[in-house]
């Protein structure tokens, strides 16, 4: 029992491991609300400072692994984490962001005024292939498995650090906790550099903080 009289997660069947999963520093298609997807899109000037304000207070956490999409808006988000903790970093191309086909580099508005009824179809949670690209069940199914992988080689109690994106990490997250597909968009979007934290209890995985680290900022270009 902790010192409050509580049985940990562990104690009770889990191992329980921590997933944190951090999404990638502002980039300027963010700003300029463009849907970026698997478009490799570098880190702004703030997009960096984001990433190293927020890798001060990940490093605390004193995480064990970090997984990163390859993408660079990521991966140099990742990077900022790994020179704190001295930590490598595996980059896997199953953490990108989903594929958006016609949709990339379009803003907001072009996309509502190109793809309205596609667009209103994925809010209301129909299964979508946004700009003939993938569904966000499909993006799930390659990214998950990326995550339990990752996440079955931690110690008892141990941390992961994902270093992904919007779209992906809602999909993930969705996946993880054995939501239906059509209620993963009622779990919100991350701000620029902000996580949210997944706990293993003894039935499964848990979300314990979403968007934390806000500073607070607008979420910009949340699938991307």
């Amino acid at each position: 029992m902790s010192a409050t009289g509580e049985v940990t997660d562990a104690k009770r069947g889990g191992r329980g491991r921590r997933v944190i999963l951090w999404r990638h520093g502002q980039t300027s298609w963010n700003v300029e609300r463009r849907f970026q997807g698997t478009t490799d899109v570098a880190l702004t000037e703030a997009g960096i400072a984001q990433a190293r304000r927020a890798a001060r207070l990940l490093a605390s956490l004193k995480p064990d692994a970090i997984v990163a999409s390859d993408l660079q808006r990521a991966a140099h988000t990742a990077a900022e984490l790994a020179v704190l903790t001295g930590l490598e970093v595996s980059h896997d191309e199953g953490l990108r962001e989903t594929y958006a086909g016609a949709w990339q580099g379009l803003t907001h508005e072009e996309i509502i005024a190109s793809y309205g009824e596609e667009y209103a179809a994925w809010k209301r949670g129909e299964p979508v292939r946004r700009g003939g690209g993938e569904l966000e069940t499909e993006v799930a199914d390659r990214a998950a498995p990326v995550v339990l992988r990752h996440a079955d080689k931690l110690p008892d109690e141990g941390t992961l650090v994902v270093v992904s994106h919007g779209g992906t990490i809602r999909t993930t997250i969705g996946r993880l906790l054995g939501l239906e597909a059509r209620s993963w968009e009622s779990l919100g979007g991350l701000s620029n550099c902000c996580w949210s934290v997944l706990g293993e209890g003894a039935r499964g995985w848990r979300l314990l903080e979403h968007n934390a680290g806000t500073l607070p900022e607008p979420v910009l270009g949340d699938d991307d």
